[in-house]
């Protein structure tokens, strides 16, 4: 009998920071997320990662992340919803980098939940119609 496949998860880069510095409970979360084959990227979330690195070997690593992870296709149509929804939070008063918009329409798009830890993204649940992953 063949079991359903798991939902994917889109992991934000502030996860995968966690993930790296071993720090729980994000480690084993993001851990199981990866053995049992949920996890999705994007090129912005690798992107911040790769920004990020401070050694070759660790770029070499997020490399791999092509090979690995399923990306949610990223579109013209997509870079254009992320900022039509940045110029209505900004009209309302709010100010959420355009990356964080991208990232928070690619996940509705796929239709996945974002692991996230920044706060941002509990400003763009709704109006990017997201739901979040649990972390705790």
């Amino acid at each position: 009998m063949e079991t359903a496949a798991l939902a994917r998860v889109l992991v934000d880069t502030s996860v995968w920071i966690e993930f790296f510095r071993k720090h729980e409970p994000y480690h084993g979360i993001v851990t199981r997320l990866i053995d049992n084959e949920q996890v999705c990227c994007t090129g912005i979330i690798l992107a911040e990662l790769m920004q990020g690195a401070k050694l070759e070997k660790e770029l070499a690593v997020l490399g791999d992340f092509l090979q690995v992870f399923e990306f949610i296709p990223e579109t013209p149509e997509l870079w254009a919803e992320a900022g039509h929804l940045s110029f209505n939070l900004r009209r309302k008063g709010l100010t959420v980098g355009l990356a964080d918009c991208f990232i928070a329409v690619a996940a509705s798009q796929a239709c996945v939940p974002l692991a996230t830890l920044d706060g941002h993204f509990e400003v763009l649940k709704k109006p990017a119609k997201i739901s979040l992953y649990p972390l705790h």
